[in-house]
């Protein structure tokens, strides 16, 4: 049996009661589940603990993050909650972390279950396709830089450094061979997203892209402009598997795709590196819903479930990549069935309602062995 340490960041908003939920599913799966240790820590980090102490990420917390197995962050960050010079500590919290941990792949899986509502006519063959974003460079590069001249004049700096581009487009290939490719034909192929027609730094992107790409031969490559992705996402999304992408374009792309099936409330997230992972869910913290007990934990979830599969695949543990498979597939059920979902998908359920439903999927879905 292999023991994994877990950081737990709650967060602000309804970041704590997402965490709670997941909280209480893994705690049943690790009762239920013979093999699977999981031991938590958590801590309190964000907007709330900076307003209440003046630190939004204490230096005992993030050595906590840098020694665990996995850090589960929730939402984080309130807008009337702000630094001196006027920005959100979310941003400055999430650069910092995810610098620390050097995290330099972002995993935003684009993902339609059956019963989530999705605002196409046709899905095709079905939509399951997984964004890749350059998580350390391109113009988030800047942040905390760039450059102002008195009220005339702002720029930053947008960064492409062959080390960064060469991580997170072996990652994808890395992913795209674990995948069973595009839903159209079953095809294994990774999409390079930029816009190297303009840019020198686009151009060097898709350069490595390709160089990195030659290491993977029975993996198809290709390269398209991000202007006509985000068309050919909503035309025809049935027709990718992988996509990788600047840190800006990812951002962008990621919250279009997560519109496609079914919001934020179902998107999950993962930053990989070569030694820890930070998983996430896609949305915010919704402070207008903190407390009433009516937020959507399943990206909190889902994002649970891609750790456990993080953890399978770093340790060669296969009863967490059973279980991620398991959780996933209650997550599916929950949703199928469509009798307990939150507002935001339709329902009436509570999050503590949902939950408790999970739990009950994962009873009849994955009977411990």
């Amino acid at each position: 049996m292999s023991r994994y340490q877990i950081a737990l960041l709650p967060g602000d908003g309804i970041g704590p009661e997402c965490m709670e939920a997941t909280h209480r599913v893994l705690g049943q799966m690790v009762d239920r589940i013979d093999g699977l240790d999981l031991q938590f820590s958590s801590h309190r980090a964000g907007a709330e603990l900076y307003r209440d102490t003046g630190e939004a990420l204490p230096a005992a917390v993030l050595e906590d993050c840098l020694a665990a197995d996995a850090v589960l962050l929730s939402a984080i960050g309130l807008p009337d909650v702000r630094y001196r010079d006027g920005t959100e500590v979310q941003p400055t919290m999430m650069v910092g972390l995810r610098r620390a941990l050097q995290v330099h792949s972002a995993v935003r899986p684009v993902k339609l279950y059956r019963g989530a509502p999705c605002v196409l006519k046709d899905t095709g063959p079905g939509i399951d396709f997984v964004i890749i974003r350059e998580n350390l460079e391109g113009l988030f590069a800047s942040f905390g830089g760039g450059s102002k001249v008195g009220d005339e004049v702002a720029t930053d700096t947008l960064v492409v450094t062959r080390k960064g581009t060469s991580q997170v487009s072996d990652f994808a290939f890395r992913l795209a061979q674990r995948r069973k490719g595009r839903p159209s034909d079953g095809k294994k192929m990774v999409t390079c997203v930029d816009k190297a027609n303009v840019f020198q730094s686009m151009a060097f992107f898709r350069k490595v892209f390709f160089d990195v790409a030659a290491r993977y031969p029975e993996i198809e490559a290709e390269a398209v402009y991000v202007d006509a992705m985000s068309l050919y996402m909503v035309q025809n999304p049935w027709d990718f598997d992988v996509l990788v992408m600047e840190n800006q374009f990812g951002d962008i792309l990621s919250d279009l795709g997560a519109g496609l099936v079914g919001g934020l409330g179902v998107g999950p997230s993962a930053e990989i590196g070569e030694e820890h992972g930070l998983f996430q869910p896609s949305h915010g913290t919704a402070p207008q819903l903190a407390g009433k007990n009516v937020a959507n934990p399943l990206a909190t979830i889902l994002s649970a479930a891609m750790m456990l599969d993080w953890l399978g695949d770093k340790h060669d543990d296969p009863v967490c990549l059973r279980v991620a498979v398991d959780l996933e597939q209650a997550v599916e059920k929950v949703i199928a069935d469509g009798n307990v979902l939150t507002p935001d998908m339709g329902g009436n359920a509570s999050t503590s309602q949902v939950a408790e439903a999970v739990c009950d999927a994962l009873v009849v879905e994955a009977p411990a062995t």
